[in-house]
């Protein structure tokens, strides 16, 4: 029924709950997975002569940090005896880097945390899921935390 999996992580407990119901459905389908990490390069803001050194630094630790998140989903996917591709994407917004990796890799499932935020802290931080859902025509797998 679905024969490849995308599954976004951030190296969360909510992720990994989203990793392990990939690798149940995986186990049933037979099915690929691919874990992704989107790497916002636009967050920093560096000021003056110290811009460039400040970014790279950025960058370098967001990459160490997106490499940890897809190491960990990686390793219990494979504890499962189950293999996976592993991918950091980088983009500005988010839910738009996920949907078109999953265009990109043809996959036809996305199955992806929630850490259920609600009032002001859901104003304040937003929501990724919430976003995908309003933008993807593909199925959504919304694990909540």
């Amino acid at each position: 029924m679905f024969k490849h999996i995308l599954v976004p992580v951030d190296g969360s407990g909510t992720a990994l709950l989203a990793v392990d119901k990939a690798v149940a459905l995986a186990q049933a389908f037979g099915s690929k997975i691919t874990v992704v990490n989107v790497l916002d390069h636009y967050p920093f803001v560096g000021i003056g002569a110290d811009y460039a050194l400040g970014q790279n630094e950025y960058m370098a630790a967001a990459t160490a940090s997106a490499n940890q998140a897809l190491s960990v989903a990686a390793e219990a996917i494979e504890a499962a005896g189950l293999g996976c591709d592993r991918r950091v994407i980088e983009g500005h917004v988010v839910h738009e880097g996920i949907l078109d990796a999953a265009t990109s890799m043809g996959v036809d499932l996305v199955i992806m945390g929630s850490h259920g935020r609600h009032g002001i802290e859901k104003l304040l931080l937003g929501s990724v899921t919430q976003r995908l859902l309003s933008h993807t025509t593909l199925p959504v797998l919304v694990v909540r935390g």
